[in-house]
């Protein structure tokens, strides 16, 4: 499969170097439509694959894998350091429209998927069947940019390519409008894709059904949510991969569990993000890791909550655990890379530990750093990978099945059975269905069911966003606002038991726990417009509570 990746990308370059104008790395609606020449099935091809993304750092991608990596930083489940990364600012709530806040708000890969489907119609294909497809892909790459955009920021002009500059300026239309764009685009498109991608990082059927599921659970269409998650499941392409772990490991990067990954290739397109995520003794900055709100939310092995299990003890938190902790999360004390990782002490034999929170910038503020994704050797070291960050894969399927079911008709052993499937793989045991009866009881365990399983996978914060409490509040006015804290201890080295090594000091003074302070508006629930899109397009009106 490496050959095909290898192949998609070399595609890309053959594009770029035909075909690519400056226009299509400009801001939206400030330039011309490019005057770009194809008429052959190659042409178009190239094309297609052009409309994924370019060969180098400058040429946006249908999706950004180190985006996915930091997304998880704008919930509680994570946490960024920089705010010049900006995805700090979102997490604490101190997003403005001419801050350091990471944008969402680009056409440019749009742009170049309106030119394909304006043109394509006018190439004859050999194949009517391969023609479909492409369009399908291209269809559905255009609908996920929408898809995205809509979501962060709650409506979007829908553009054409237009003839001059100042017909491009054009205002927003209402989420509802754009939802409405999207969707209709989606149901067009899985109509014309095949099952089965031509190669790795192609998009297929599955995928395009994917995007249609998850916009409809966001949005509350259950019953559109429910449908697609089972049509995936009867295309009888995907199921879970029989160890977790293998998922975020190059071994893994086939695996059937996968619906759609972004495609990195080392010596083409590496993926550099991966250094931002290790600890500062490792050589890494940090500036993406988990938080103790992740490993609270976790079960016991027994399938007991923490606050509910007699195997919990606070002064050791991490010791007996849902195994997927391990798997997803370095902790104080875990054996890892042929050493023990220690995050606690502030010496070590006598010399200043570099992984301390406090000893440098780099250190990892949480004590605690992703494993997903960095249990791996790449060839061209942490800085420079071939690493393929999921964008969707079958658990998500099966969770979104449980959750919509629950909400259209409350328990039933559809809910438990698929909420088993992705529990059993990793050890857990099934849901025990006599404490959880009801729809909210259910709910409170899938919520939780799907926060673990796709922790580190960049859909927390649209989650808390779309989540209401019984009083009709979003889940982020809850658990975004407050002190975010870390653990303060030691680790014994003396002791046997990686998940007992790490002794926490349940009384530690609360300066010493502190991270940062975290605030949530209800304005938050989008970002901010940026000021330079408005800049460029008077027609655009901010977001509320921005202004």
């Amino acid at each position: 499969m490496k050959s095909h990746t290898k192949y998609l990308f070399l595609g890309l370059i053959a594009w770029m170097t035909s075909s690519c104008s400056d226009f299509l790395d400009t801001a939206p609606l400030n330039a011309l439509s490019p005057a770009t020449t194809w008429k052959t099935e190659d042409d178009a091809r190239k094309f297609a694959i052009g409309c994924y993304g370019g060969n180098n750092y400058d040429t946006p991608d249908w999706e950004d894998g180190g985006n996915i990596l930091y997304l998880d930083c704008t919930s509680d489940l994570g946490y960024n350091n920089f705010e010049w990364e900006n995805y700090k600012s979102i997490g604490n709530g101190t997003m403005n429209p001419s801050g350091s806040v990471a944008s969402f708000y680009s056409f440019a890969v749009i742009r170049r998927c309106n030119t394909f489907l304006e043109r394509i119609n006018d190439i004859p294909f050999a194949n009517e069947q391969e023609k479909k497809d492409l369009i399908g892909q291209v269809r559905t790459i255009r609908a996920y940019r929408y898809f995205i955009m809509n979501w962060w920021y709650g409506g979007v002009p829908i553009i054409d390519n237009y003839n001059n500059a100042e017909d491009a300026r054009v205002a927003r239309k209402s989420e509802e409008e754009v939802k409405t764009f999207v969707n209709t685009e989606l149901d067009a498109a899985i109509g014309e894709l095949n099952d089965v991608p031509a190669e790795r990082g192609r998009i297929a059927k599955g995928f395009a059904m994917g995007i249609r599921m998850r916009s409809a659970l966001y949005y509350g269409d259950y019953a559109k949510a429910k449908e697609m998650a089972d049509g995936i499941a009867r295309l009888g392409l995907y199921s879970l991969e029989p160890d977790y772990s293998n998922l975020y490991k190059i071994a893994g990067q086939d695996s059937k569990e996968i619906i759609m990954a972004v495609q990195y290739i080392n010596s083409t397109k590496d993926l550099y993000t991966l250094g931002q995520m290790y600890n500062n003794a490792d050589g890494g900055w940090s500036s993406i890791v988990p938080t103790q709100n992740l490993i609270d939310m976790y079960e016991m092995t027994d399938g007991l909550t923490k606050e509910e299990s007699s195997l919990y003890d606070p002064a050791h938190p991490f010791a007996n655990r849902d195994p997927r902790m391990e798997m997803t999360v370095m902790y104080p004390g875990m054996e890892w890379n042929g050493k023990i990782i220690n995050t606690l002490d502030k010496t070590v034999d006598g010399k200043d530990n570099a992984n301390f929170p406090t000893s440098a910038d780099n250190a990892s503020k949480t004590a605690l750093s992703w494993r997903k994704y960095l249990d791996e050797q790449y060839a061209n070291g942490i800085w420079g990978s071939n690493c393929c960050p999921i964008v969707m894969r079958y658990a998500e399927v099966l969770l979104t099945a449980a959750e919509a079911s629950n909400e259209i008709s409350g328990p039933s052993d559809e809910v438990y059975d698929k909420l088993d499937e992705v529990r059993q793989r990793v050890g857990m045991p099934k849901v025990d269905r006599t404490r959880y009866t009801t729809k909210e009881t259910l709910r409170e365990l899938i919520r939780r069911e799907r926060a673990v399983e796709l922790a580190g996978e960049g859909l927390r914060r649209a989650d808390i966003l779309r989540w209401k409490d019984d009083s009709g509040k979003m889940l982020a006015e809850t658990v975004l606002n407050g002190v975010l804290e870390r653990v303060v201890g030691t680790v014994d080295y003396s002791e046997s038991i990686p998940s007992r090594r790490a002794t926490i000091n349940v009384n530690a003074a609360a300066s010493d726990k502190k991270i940062e302070d975290r605030k949530f508006a209800t304005h938050n629930r989008y970002n901010p417009i940026p000021q330079g899109a408005i800049d460029n397009n008077p027609a655009l009106e901010q977001n509320q509570g921005y202004n």
